[in-house]
């Protein structure tokens, strides 16, 4: 199979075409003394100003993982941090296991609604022994998808273990897609992709990645990609996105510096060296909700900010 074209140092990988944050002030709902529905609106006007015509993301569709805001929001609190992301115009957030702080999922959703927020996706738990609660959690919350920072047991370390990671996918996904939650998705890091595995059938190398997206049912199962952690393993992100069309129904949008065999350093969205038209065109007709995500971002609402402005007319 013909390896990929990719400007970078890095080993290419081939791929299988299957078809398919700032101040505390922000608790009060103000920012920069404008009120949180001040705001969003001067967001919404902005995004369809003269300055940014074209394809731009709207509003609905964008989303925040709150990892990018751990370390501050163990100081702050999520709901100071909710307040900020209210006032800069979001309507969505992807909270992970720290986002709750103790909070059951009523507690969690009645706090969601007081800022005018949605959770759609979650990383969360994906063991199957538990999984029924994670469904009655999701479904209180409003979550259209389940799934983790990764995929499920036992993972993709072997082959047989991607080919079983499968088979629970395909069981999880079947149960969150008939209990009302939607589909069940894979998150990846680099190794989903630098792990091949001669193909059960054919003997070709094959990633893990494609694997999974191989042998799951894509009435049940679907993949967040993480844009960066896709581009570290080699992969060309445009020509995935073409190949698996509507697999990818979430999109992990991460910035940053790829560092040759070492791990990617990520920045803030559009500071980095990935070239984000193209992948946000290729994206645009498959994907539901795009994911702003950066790994310890700092704790001001720069980030958050900037993500936004950045998807809400990335053709400026």
């Amino acid at each position: 199979m013909a390896n990929r074209p990719r400007a970078t140092p890095k080993k290419q990988l081939p791929l299988r075409a299957l078809g398919a944050v700032a101040v505390l002030t922000l608790a009060t709902g103000t920012l920069n003394g404008a009120t949180q529905s001040e705001s969003r609106h001067r967001a919404a006007d902005n995004a369809g100003s003269d300055h940014c015509q074209g394809r731009g993301i709207p509003a609905n569709k964008i989303s925040i993982q709150m990892f990018s805001y751990s370390n501050w929001g163990n100081v702050i609190g999520t709901e100071k941090i909710f307040a900020e992301l209210a006032a800069i115009g979001y309507e969505n957030v992807e909270p992970f296991d720290g986002s709750y702080e103790g909070r059951t999922a009523k507690e969690f959703s009645e706090l969601l609604e007081r800022h005018g927020l949605n959770a759609p996706t979650a990383h969360g738990s994906t063991d199957e022994k538990t999984f029924a609660e994670t469904i009655d959690f999701a479904k209180t919350v409003g979550q259209r998808y389940t799934g983790s920072g990764g995929s499920a047991s036992p993972g993709t370390a072997t082959l047989r273990d991607t080919l079983e990671t499968a088979r629970t996918l395909n069981r999880l996904g079947e149960k969150s897609k008939n209990s009302g939650t939607g589909k069940i998705f894979v998150h990846n890091h680099q190794g989903e992709f630098t792990r091949q595995f001669p193909h059960p059938r054919t003997g070709e190398l094959t990633s893990a990645w494609e694997l999974l997206a191989e042998f799951t049912d894509p009435r049940y199962v679907t993949f967040e990609l993480d844009v960066l952690w896709a581009a570290d393993a080699g992969v060309d992100v445009v020509q995935l996105l073409s190949d698996y069309g509507e697999r990818v129904e979430l999109l992990h949008v991460k910035d940053g510096f790829l560092n040759g065999d070492e791990r990617a350093v990520p920045t803030d969205l559009g500071e980095g060296e990935l070239e984000w038209t193209p992948i946000l065109d290729a994206a645009q007709k498959q994907v539901k909700y795009f994911i702003v995500e950066r790994d310890l971002a700092p704790s001001t609402a720069e980030f958050a900010r900037d993500s936004f402005e950045f998807l809400s007319c990335y053709t400026c």
